[in-house]
């Protein structure tokens, strides 16, 4: 038989993995399961009830979490040098045009989300192949292409987060850090779980948020019963 381990053992005398929790208690036992030495990241996986084959269905947008995620957000801002000042002020990390496309077609992707505006766009379009996969690509749609660039920078370090519908119809994200109270931990979730429902596509049929579940870096998930997310 396979040996199970002392903190596996403790973690599964708090946890049943068969049972659904209701939101406030998967937020306290998300903390209670969690056995890293480090802060671990809080992640939430929303399966819906939509097929993102279909143009009308995909489900894609950006959320201001509450608490923001308790990450330190690294930008990168690629503007013409009227705008770095404004980016500079704002708070963002890298700030540049040129160099940094170099940087970046030599491999260098060493930041969480980069801010362009549209006159540059057909610069930074060629470095699709690269930041495409990592989930790099400005995109109108997030707010990562715009000319307001201060405003963007300081949303996404307060919080501002994107997400997108999987090929399987699920969505991931990092929602906190389980040093978090879990009052706040909840919190985010519920601003993510109401983003989620107010952009459900009309084409979408039948139930619309089907499962929701819960877990830290290296726990096991924790499912959450819909109807204490979608009351």
């Amino acid at each position: 038989m396979k040996r199970i381990s002392k903190k596996r053992k403790e973690i599964l005398a708090k946890h049943d993995l068969d049972k659904s929790y209701t939101l406030a208690e998967a937020c306290n036992l998300v903390k209670e399961i969690t056995t890293t030495k480090f802060d671990a990241s809080v992640d939430i996986s929303v399966r819906l009830g939509v097929d993102p084959r279909k143009a009308n269905q995909m489900v894609r947008g950006t959320v201001a979490l509450p608490h923001g995620t308790g990450k330190d957000m690294r930008v990168l801002v690629l503007c013409t040098p009227d705008k770095e000042e404004e980016a500079k002020a704002a708070g963002a990390d890298h700030v540049g045009l040129d160099d940094f496309i170099a940087k970046i077609k030599g491999g260098w992707t060493d930041v969480d989300v980069i801010i362009t505006m549209p006159s540059v766009m057909g610069k930074v379009g060629a470095l699709g192949r690269i930041l495409g996969p990592r989930g790099l690509m400005p995109n109108p749609k997030t707010g990562t292409v715009t000319m307001d660039i201060g405003k963007a920078v300081q949303e996404v370090k307060a919080g501002k987060i994107d997400f997108r519908v999987d090929k399987y119809g699920i969505v991931h994200s990092n929602i906190a850090k389980v040093s978090f109270e879990s009052g706040k931990i909840k919190e985010n979730v519920n601003e993510l779980i109401s983003t989620l429902i107010k952009m459900k596509p009309a084409a979408a049929k039948g139930t619309y948020i089907k499962s929701v579940y819960l877990s830290s870096t290296m726990s096991p998930s924790i499912q959450i019963d819909t109807k204490s997310v979608v009351a």
